[in-house]
């Protein structure tokens, strides 16, 4: 072992002595200028966490913001499909340029990069969540207001390189009504907590559903958890959204942009400010 030189920034040693965290985040390309990173993580797959990422960026393209989203889910890509896009990504020199949807969200994911979109990944671990370092550090985002990162569930390999390498100015928890899924967020919460992330507040997905006929609104998995979900944490709700047959036909067809955003007006305030 090396002698102490007491200079805890340049030594790589992890001994109990030092007195500053090791910081392994890293900067976007020396082309792109983004001012607030946004995660979108959820504890289980198939809540939602796409459908809100992709809702977020189009609103915020509604409000005159500049929005991008990073496909950090690897192995379950769904952020072009909602928005139609077919073309590839295009490459300059030793850097890539994300393809560019109707309204203009800025988005980088794996399908935009394979000969057929589905062509299934079937990587380890370390290699995707190297993919997603480098759709951070060498693909040329230009100028966004606000980027949103789609997260693959869970606390393995891809959350982890995420949350040590992009500086997130803060995370949105989806969930949805069940008890299980409930239980398993909180681990997700709790890492986001070890990082010193800020969390932004919870969206329920898939929180009731309006019958077409009376009107009447039905609780299918059961009544909210959301508040006692957002009290437990210590964060406030930003969304309850229903089941919607025009969002899922919309998002089938990629025309997710023509979705009148319905009950993310707060989380939107919340996020991009009044």
């Amino acid at each position: 072992m090396s002698e102490c030189t007491h200079d805890c920034s340049t030594c790589g040693q992890n001994c109990s002595s030092r007195t500053q965290p090791q910081d392994f985040h890293t900067d976007p390309h020396p082309m792109s200028h983004i001012k607030k990173v946004i995660g979108v993580v959820s504890g289980k797959g198939g809540v939602g966490k796409s459908l809100v990422t992709s809702m977020l960026a189009v609103e915020a393209q509604r409000r005159n913001l500049k929005a991008a989203i990073l496909d950090a889910d690897i192995t379950g890509p769904s952020i072009p499909k909602a928005f139609g896009i077919k073309q590839k990504a295009s490459a300059v020199e030793e850097s890539l340029l994300p393809v560019v949807s109707k309204s203009g969200i800025k988005i980088m994911s794996v399908n935009l990069l394979l000969e057929d979109e589905t062509q299934p990944v079937v990587w380890r671990g370390p290699v995707i969540a190297g993919v997603v370092k480098q759709f951070w550090e060498e693909v040329i985002w230009d100028d966004v207001d606000f980027m949103f990162v789609d997260m693959p569930p869970g606390t393995g390999d891809v959350p982890l390189t995420v949350f040590q390498s992009i500086r997130l100015d803060g995370i949105i928890v989806v969930t949805s009504p069940q008890q299980l899924v409930g239980m398993i967020v909180e681990k997700a919460v709790n890492m986001a907590k070890l990082m010193n992330i800020p969390i932004l507040g919870i969206v329920e997905n898939m929180s009731w559903f309006e019958c077409p006929d009376c009107g009447s609104k039905h609780e299918i998995f059961g009544p909210s958890r959301a508040d006692e979900a957002a009290a437990k944490i210590g964060t406030q709700v930003l969304a309850k959204l229903p089941f919607d047959r025009e969002l899922a036909k919309l998002c089938d067809s990629g025309l997710i942009e023509l979705y009148e955003t319905r009950g993310m007006e707060h989380a939107a305030d919340v996020i991009f400010g009044n």
